[in-house]
């Protein structure tokens, strides 16, 4: 595949500058026919009988493959989720945590990890990242590491500087559960997530799938509690409620996806060509070339993920806002001065050009 025919999937790269995958991916057009045969079969057929809901099982598991494969982990390590924040919350709730616990976050995560450790209950100590050279981010999270600390959750990626965390290394100098929030990295940046406890993918973002798919990694199935079971959790079920979970991480599969969805999802992960993660990096970096040469002051240090954060001149949602009715899309980041592109392998030296004029 050439970089002409990567960026032809996506129509709506032939009318917009579309910079933002950290929020929602673009949609590929093969995507969108995969999802709208689904719904016209769902539209003459109905939706109901033998046929139709083995069709649904064998969709979802041949989702669960196709994820634990671009995670480098096996199928049973996978469960199927709408959200990183739901992920997160299957962790969070399943480790039981209370008040004599502690969890070890940083000032930089994204509510649908937040919220989660804050509703458990345990006395959240917070890293404070923001503001500090992505060089100190890692010895910073792990001086709020003590004797008491039940679990550490971070992001890999950080949604509003796009730095990566080295969460290996974390790993290896932690003695405590790692979960790692993969919003801003799975689809965009290399992951191989078996050395880690718990990692959360979402489908809608780098995968470019659509809305409301994603998955999380389990290490050790079994040995998290099930806190929250749906239907697909379960293997078999007394009229009492007792249940025989699912083997592997499917006990922590989300409730019903639409066959649609899964279509969908399974139709993008097969767009991405190989060299993503490569042509991405370079997108990335002359998008931060190409503000910094406009004197536009970026956030985002060089050498990390495919998120570029810079100040905006001006009120941020006005710019983006600015940005959007001259054909840009970008993010503006609340409670921060701050816009954010995202840059895919699809983005084009036009796409880049047209960003810095729409900003400065």
């Amino acid at each position: 595949m050439t970089f002409e025919e990567g960026r032809a999937a996506f129509p709506v790269l032939s009318r917009l500058a579309y910079l933002n995958a950290g929020t929602f991916g673009p949609l590929a057009k093969v995507t969108v026919e995969a999802m709208q045969r689904h719904l016209r079969a769902d539209l003459e057929r109905g939706r109901g009988g033998k046929e139709y809901f083995d069709e649904v099982l064998e969709l979802r598991e041949r989702a669960r493959v196709r994820l634990a494969d671009i995670l480098g982990v096996s199928p049973e390590h996978v469960a199927l989720t709408s959200s990183t924040s739901r992920g997160c919350s299957i962790v969070v709730a399943g480790l039981g945590l209370g008040p004599e616990d502690e969890v070890v976050t940083t000032d930089s995560e994204h509510f649908g990890l937040l919220g989660p450790l804050q509703a458990s209950g345990a006395r959240v100590r917070i890293a404070r990242v923001a503001g500090r050279p992505a060089a100190e981010a890692l010895e910073t999270v792990l001086e709020q590491v003590g004797p008491l600390t039940r679990l550490v959750a971070v992001s890999h990626v950080f949604w509003r500087t796009g730095h990566v965390l080295p969460i290996e290394e974390l790993k290896s100098r932690v003695d405590v559960p790692l979960l790692v929030d993969g919003a801003q990295s799975v689809g965009a940046i290399p992951v191989d997530v078996a050395p880690f406890d718990f990692y959360t993918v979402s489908g809608q973002k780098w995968l470019c799938g659509p809305d409301a798919t994603g998955a999380l990694y389990v290490a050790s199935p079994e040995e998290l509690p099930l806190a929250a079971p749906s239907y697909f959790s379960q293997e078999s079920y007394e009229p009492d409620g007792t249940f025989l979970p699912k083997a592997g991480a499917a006990r922590f599969d989300s409730s019903w996806i639409a066959a649609g969805s899964l279509a969908g999802l399974l139709a993008a992960l097969d767009v991405a060509p190989d060299w993503r993660f490569e042509r991405a990096r370079e997108a990335a970096g002359r998008c931060r070339e190409a503000l910094l040469a406009a004197d536009v002051e970026v956030v985002t240090e060089p050498g990390h993920a495919t998120l570029v954060t810079f100040t905006a001149r001006g009120d941020p949602e006005g710019v983006a806002a600015r940005a959007l009715d001259q054909g840009v899309v970008i993010r503006d980041l609340p409670a921060t001065p701050w816009l954010r592109a995202s840059c895919g392998y699809w983005t084009s030296d036009e796409d880049i050009e047209r960003l810095v004029a729409a900003v400065v």
